[in-house]
């Protein structure tokens, strides 16, 4: 069976017998345990409201093997960040026979990656802001003259806008690049697109309804996704159908090159002056928190956060050996 068909085909249950004893993963040791928390506590209340035998398993306390030991029959991922998004745990999850949620190893790695994944996506034809990789200071002259002002300046791998930067003059690249390099050895600058922003849920590699974000801040940052009352989210997000179809496809497209399965958010910035759409990262983990994307797009269509989660959860039956 293709990758492509085993994706098409999760299957469906109105069941919590058929998960069995379900380890809710949150926590662990990112930047983003915070995060992971306040998403782990709140898929964790809503499986058990399911009648769903969840239980939580914070990596940071008990060993990944407990789970054989503790005879956990599948774990639903709320870790965020690396060690939990970045393939870390799928491939551990793999190795102990543990079918888990959403994408597996190859892919977690790689979108983790932004660098990485927008190498992917532009080649394989998408759009994509023009971006310069930093090595070292001597590097950040080069950066400006070649992506120009102004820019955002991202460590590679970290989420939630941990360490990213948005530069508007050039005596700010130092401070930024330094934010960046102390969080991820990986570091590149990326044009500003002056326009809106989008995101695009995908669950059960169906797309939900775009959501259009306006924060308050200069850009969505930390503060601006989580705790910030004053960002404005749009779902509807206003656009015309042709314009929703065209973006609903590209994070499709984005999604499926990418290797991703099972649920997980794709993240666009449309150009103001071209109306291009710009693909800008994926999210194979995305946040479960009350200001959170997916869950206001599954609300969209109809899908409470209690069906959310028990949907993802579906998600591990790909993950279950034949």
């Amino acid at each position: 069976m293709s990758l492509l068909t085993q994706k098409s085909a999760i299957r469906r249950t109105r069941s919590g017998a058929d998960f069995g004893k379900v380890a809710v993963l949150l926590g662990g040791d990112s930047t983003e345990r915070e995060i992971s928390l306040l998403s782990g506590n709140a898929v964790l209340a809503a499986l058990i409201r399911r009648g769903v035998n969840a239980h939580a398993f914070d990596p940071l306390d008990r060993p990944v093997q407990s789970l054989v030991s503790e005879q956990f029959d599948r774990a639903w991922i709320a870790l965020h960040g690396p060690g939990g998004e970045d393939g870390t745990m799928q491939g551990a999850l793999e190795w102990l026979g543990v079918p888990y949620t959403g994408s597996g190893v190859l892919a977690s790695a790689l979108t983790m990656d932004k660098l990485k994944t927008k190498r992917v996506v532009v080649g394989a034809g998408y759009a994509a802001p023009d971006y310069a990789v930093l090595t070292s200071p001597a590097d950040l002259p080069v950066a400006l003259e070649r992506v120009g002002l102004p820019l955002m300046v991202k460590p590679a791998s970290q989420g939630s806008s941990v360490g990213i930067t948005k530069v508007n003059s050039a005596a700010d690249m130092p401070r930024a690049y330094a934010e960046a390099r102390a969080v991820d050895p990986i570091v590149f600058a990326e044009a500003f697109i002056t326009g809106e922003e989008y995101t695009v849920g995908v669950l059960h590699e169906r797309g939900l309804p775009s959501i259009r974000i306006q924060p308050a801040t200069e850009f969505y940052d930390y503060q601006a996704k989580y705790f910030r009352n004053d960002t404005q989210y749009h779902c509807p997000s206003g656009l015309d159908p042709g314009a929703e179809a065209e973006l609903q496809a590209a994070a499709l497209a984005a999604f499926q090159v990418t290797d991703c399965a099972g649920w997980g958010r794709v993240d666009f910035m449309r150009d103001r002056a071209t109306d291009k759409f710009h693909f800008i990262e994926i999210n194979t983990t995305p946040g479960m928190t009350d200001h959170s994307l997916v869950p206001m797009a599954a609300r969209q269509s109809g899908i409470d956060f209690e069906e959310l989660v028990w949907r993802v959860l579906e998600t591990s039956f790909l993950r279950e050996r034949k």
